[in-house]
């Protein structure tokens, strides 16, 4: 019975330890999506740095909830047009909808989809897809983000 009890208890450790996911740091998701990013660029004139600092802050670093298990990077929530896959998560309110994608590419597409097809962000695509304060900047003017300091923690990453 002993016997029993110990290779349980063994057998419960071993998946605990072997189920747990190793966090990726800021150095390897930006290695890893980087050219995901200078594609997104060349294709609608957003700022790969942008597209990373804010994959980066809103996914930490591709190890949040959302990143791991919607393959949302960019924390971009449902709204009334959205007829994709959904998951529902608290954020600002309880039990907001999210997008849910297939992978993280699909993610990454459809974060400049969004910019480039929601008027708001118009004016973003006005300036030089190097200027990337005023990008950041102008994410927080057009409501992409709640937190007051969204320009400078997009800035602090890039720099």
């Amino acid at each position: 019975m002993k016997n029993i009890f110990i290779f349980t208890l063994l057998f419960v450790i071993q998946l605990t330890v072997f189920s747990q996911k190793t966090r990726i740091s800021r150095a390897e998701y930006i290695a890893k999506y980087s050219d995901w990013a200078i594609r997104e660029m060349k294709r609608n004139g957003i700022p790969a740095s942008i597209t990373l600092a804010q994959a980066c802050l809103e996914s930490d670093n591709g190890n949040s909830w959302l990143a791991s298990e919607a393959n949302n990077h960019f924390g971009i929530k449902c709204h009334s047009t959205w007829t994709g896959d959904k998951v529902y998560k608290d954020d600002d309110d309880k039990n907001e909808c999210f997008r849910k994608y297939f992978s993280a590419k699909e993610s990454f597409d459809d974060h400049s989809d969004f910019l480039v097809n929601t008027k708001r962000y118009a004016a973003l695509f006005n300036l030089n897809s190097r200027d990337y304060k005023g990008w950041a900047k102008g994410l927080k003017e057009a409501g992409y983000a709640t937190n007051p300091k969204y320009p400078e923690l997009l800035i602090k990453i890039i720099e």
